[in-house]
């Protein structure tokens, strides 16, 4: 998957100081997280990687889809901040990419005067190894 010049919608676990949650406000942001979750094969790979992290094949077969419809759906996701891409680190020196789910939920409002906002709740324990890719930026 190519970089692309865009950052990611919610701030990543290492870009923010505590764990409170995240309210996006920006239009675009709320639309992009909305569309993914909207998505039912999005949903299903956020299920699928709910537990454990996945690599896009194990992805691809869990959820039973195509490769390409896999790595679609899994750059949507990432684009939306939802997941992210670390690497799988093997003794036998064939590393792979795998994707773990960022977020613990979403919740949507409607404000008076505000419009729609999305809090975003990221999990517990996210970890930033030194062998892993950083977030992509869109």
């Amino acid at each position: 998957m190519s970089q692309s010049p865009m950052a990611s919608v919610i701030p990543q676990p290492q870009d923010r100081p505590s764990r409170e949650p995240t309210t996006l406000e920006d239009d675009s942001d709320v639309q992009r997280v909305l569309d993914a979750l909207n998505d039912s094969d999005c949903r299903a790979i956020l299920e699928a990687i709910d537990e454990e992290s996945l690599s896009a094949k194990e992805i691809s077969e869990r959820c039973e889809l195509p490769l390409s419809t896999s790595y679609r759906k899994i750059d949507v996701l990432e684009t939306a901040g939802l997941i992210s891409e670390k690497t799988r680190l093997s003794p036998s020196g064939n590393h792979a990419s795998e994707y773990e789910r960022l977020v613990e939920d979403v919740v949507m409002s409607v404000e008076d005067g505000d419009g729609l906002k999305l809090t975003v709740s990221l999990r517990d324990g996210q970890d930033r190894s030194p062998f892993q890719t950083p977030p992509r930026t869109r």
